[in-house]
């Protein structure tokens, strides 16, 4: 392959990684794929002796290692906040949030019920995700609804629900978790979090506290 092919092969790279990298919702992911896009224009500016194009591009891979460093060191404030399942800012969420939501979970209807448990996590005081479950007489919640904003999709917001707030649930009488298959990112998310295929019920994961 001729070397200027190679280098213009590494500008299209670049460019197509800094456009995929503005189409993302998640801040975590964008940063990085915006790192590795602006990192593949600095060797690109290097390599055909653009100077100015690889200094900028470096800056930015600086500007970008920089807010990664602040968004997954700072220490941040997390409170699960139980509602009403007939709440009003309940229900306004859920329909601001629905295309969203369907995105993901195109099953989900929200009807709630009286047993319904309905908790907002907060962080830094802020609503960034929602949890939605039935539970039923033997200690099983099925999750209904398991959603995060899309700001804030770094899992830090799940591993706070499924980790540290484990005794939540448990003093509901909670001991299982049972949740309905989504889409394919729906469903490697639950698998990511801590939930297993179910060996009973196909179309389901489950986890166990």
């Amino acid at each position: 392959m001729e070397t200027p092919l190679v280098y213009e092969i590494i500008g299209y790279v670049a460019s197509v990684l800094i456009a995929v990298s503005l189409m993302m919702s998640a801040i975590v992911r964008l940063r990085v794929i915006n790192m590795i896009g602006a990192a593949a224009f600095c060797v690109y500016g290097i390599l055909i002796g653009a100077i100015p194009v690889a200094a900028m591009n470096g800056f930015i891979v600086l500007i970008n290692i920089y807010y990664l460093a602040r968004i997954l060191g700072d220490r941040e404030y997390f409170q699960l906040l139980r509602v009403s399942p007939d709440g009003e800012y309940l229900n306004a969420f859920l329909d601001f949030y629905r295309e969203e939501i369907s995105s993901f979970q195109p099953d989900f209807d929200f009807k709630p019920g009286e047993n319904d448990i309905c908790a907002f996590i907060l962080r830094n005081m802020v609503p960034g995700g929602l949890i939605i479950g039935t539970p039923d007489a033997n200690g099983t919640m099925t999750v209904r609804l398991d959603f995060v904003i899309p700001q804030f999709r770094d899992f830090k917001i799940s591993s706070y629900l499924f980790n540290e707030e484990m005794d939540f649930l448990r003093e509901q009488g909670i001991r299982k978790l049972v949740a309905k298959s989504g889409e394919k990112a729906h469903n490697a998310y639950l698998q990511r979090v801590g939930f297993q295929p179910s060996q009973d019920r196909e179309g389901y994961y489950v986890m166990e506290l």
